[in-house]
């Protein structure tokens, strides 16, 4: 197990502007014709974070569910009785700057984050909207009468992204997403403490209020004896003003960055995968 020893530090320079009816906003492009904007309309893909910020002193509400393995059948009611919930707070202090604060009963796990936007796609400027996402992690479920001489820093993990994401036409928008992340303690003895991955996605709208989402996370540097599956997850996005519903199966049930990239165990191919909704409510 090893420490992590260098704190990355992101400086934000730059800021934007984002129309207040969200619906409006997946239908039309900037007044001025310069920017493309709802290159996606919620502010994850489905696990990752997508490229859409919130708006100067708009207090996003977040709430994640991940039921059980669909696998069990009628004995755990298609994994309702085994979910997992996340809660989470995105304030924008200005266009291109939002902070955060979840907590998901996964490892009881407690997260600060910071999301800032560094170009955005316009015509005849960038041809990319990019966006950096960093975050601090903090696992309250370990015991030190299960783990002697447990210390606080055992409980923290770090992650940080590069998100890019083109709006191809008005339907379709694709994202990449390079992924650095660190658990001070890994889940598994054999994995490094630092891990890479590369995360891809897209929307594709399909009406004026749905479209269909899909991520997909390709860890770089996992032990090759580790159980743990690279995460894809397919949903759909439904837009109804004042919120976002995104529907979805992933065989990733966590939902923090390290945690859906690093221990996801569902497998598509026997059936073992997660039902779950994220629920976005703007204030």
């Amino acid at each position: 197990m090893r420490k992590l020893s260098i704190l990355i530090i992101v400086l934000p320079f730059f800021a934007f502007s984002q129309e207040d009816d969200l619906l409006g906003e997946i239908n039309n492009v900037n007044t001025q014709g310069t920017y493309e904007i709802a290159a996606f309309k919620g502010l994850k893909i489905v696990n990752f974070e997508s490229t859409k910020m919130v708006s100067k002193k708009q207090l996003f509400f977040v709430v994640s569910h991940r039921f059980g393995s669909i696998k069990t059948g009628i004995e755990d009611f298609f994994g309702l009785d085994q979910a997992v919930t996340r809660l989470n707070f995105i304030y924008g202090i200005s266009d291109g700057i939002n902070i955060g604060i979840s907590r998901s009963s996964f490892q009881k796990t407690y997260e600060g984050s910071l999301k800032l936007r560094l170009l955005r796609q316009q015509a005849g400027g960038s041809p990319f909207t990019i966006v950096l996402f960093s975050n601090i992690l903090m696992n309250t479920s370990l015991e030190e009468d299960i783990l002697p001489g447990l210390k606080f820093e055992h409980r923290l993990s770090y992650s940080t992204q590069a998100l890019i994401s083109k709006k191809l036409n008005k339907n379709l928008s694709l994202q990449l997403a390079p992924t650095f992340f660190h658990d001070n303690l890994v889940a598994f003895d054999g994995q490094e403490n630092s891990q890479y991955a590369i995360g891809i996605g897209g929307r594709h709208k399909l009406t004026k209020r749905w479209s269909i989402n899909i991520d997909y996370g390709l860890h770089l540097n996992r032990a090759t004896n580790s159980h743990f599956k690279n995460p894809l997850s397919i949903g759909f996005d439904l837009e109804t003003g004042g919120h976002v519903f995104q529907l979805h199966f992933t065989n990733a049930q966590p939902m923090n960055t390290n945690t859906f990239l690093g221990q996801a165990t569902g497998d598509w191919g026997n059936g073992d995968v997660f039902f779950g909704f994220n629920l976005s409510r703007v204030f």
